[in-house]
Parts: structure tokens; C-alpha cells; sequence
């Protein structure tokens, strides 16, 4: 798939919850993608009315309507090529090699932004059930600027 979003909302784990403020969130998004543990079909049908979904399959992910969800995802979107996958230590390539910009992964409940090796990998933490002391959130990747722009929105923010 080629396309040339300038932005792309991230969202994982939302593990059968999707919240009204994840909703708003990511309107305006070119793209969305999700980072697996979807856990209600009915999620991914919702994130379609917003803009066009890429989602991978996550552990929670056993139901049968979740097995036609790939484990990993590629996604031209110029001028990257992005990898998604849920749990990023069970990334098997070398995205250097591979040729791949940008990997995506959920899984750990946990926002994050690192570079390796020129790689930006991204977890836009879990938008589903609070967990522990974790935030919720989802994530803006925002492809038209140089470096790219990650944010990170607390859904819970809003209700304090």
C-alpha cells in the first residue's frame, strides 16, 4: 500500500475499549494504525470512519474473527516505510537492512519514542483499560516536518 499521509494516528491495546476521547484524538488522522490486543472487532470498524486502518494482531488477539489480523504490517506511506508488529522484542530483521524508516509496536502499555541505528520506534502506549500507575494514550506521527513529530496524547487528561 502507497499513500502520503502527513499524519498518522498510533493506537494499541485497546483490549475491547475504545474510549470517545481516543476517538477525538486521532480525527484528522490520514492513516491509523493500530499496534495489536484490538480485542473487539467492532474497534477496528469504528477507527475506519475516522481514516483507513492498518492493524496487526496482538496475544489477546485469539478470537476467530482476530486470526485474519497479520502479526506484522508493512506500510509505504512516502516518504517512509513503516514495520508494525505488537511486541517489539519479537521483532526477527534488521530494519536497517530491511529498509524500514519506522517500527511500531504496543504490547508494554508504555508511550514511548527511541532511535536505534537511524530507526524511530514508536509505542503510542495502550488506549484500552488503565493498567498499574500507566498513562493511557495514543499517539500523532506527524510526517510533514523534518525530524518527524511524535505526540503523545493523554486520554485521561481531559477528565481531570
Amino acid at each position: 500500500m502507497s499513500r502520503n499521509p502527513k499524519c498518522i494516528g498510533l493506537i494499541s491495546d485497546t483490549h475491547g475499549l475504545l474510549r470517545p476521547q481516543a476517538l477525538r484524538a486521532l480525527e484528522g488522522s490520514d492513516l491509523i494504525i493500530h499496534a495489536g490486543d484490538v480485542g473487539d472487532p467492532e474497534i477496528l470498524e469504528t477507527l475506519k470512519t475516522l481514516a483507513p486502518v492498518f492493524a496487526v494482531r496482538g496475544n489477546v488477539d485469539t478470537a476467530p474473527w482476530a486470526l485474519a489480523l497479520p502479526e506484522t504490517e508493512i506500510i509505504e506511506a512516502s516518504p517512509v516505510t513503516i514495520y508494525v508488529l505488537h511486541n517489539v522484542q519479537a521483532l526477527d530483521l534488521d530494519p536497517v537492512a530491511a529498509g524500514f524508516q519506522i517500527i511500531v509496536s504496543g504490547h508494554s502499555h508504555k508511550p514511548s519514542r527511541t532511535e536505534h541505528g537511524g530507526v524511530l520506534f514508536l509505542n503510542p502506549g495502550s488506549a484500552g483499560p488503565r493498567r498499574f500507575d500507566l498513562p493511557v494514550t495514543v499517539a500523532h506521527l506527524q510526517l510533514d516536518q523534518a525530524p518527524w513529530k511524535i505526540d503523545f496524547i493523554d486520554l485521561l487528561e481531559s477528565l481531570k
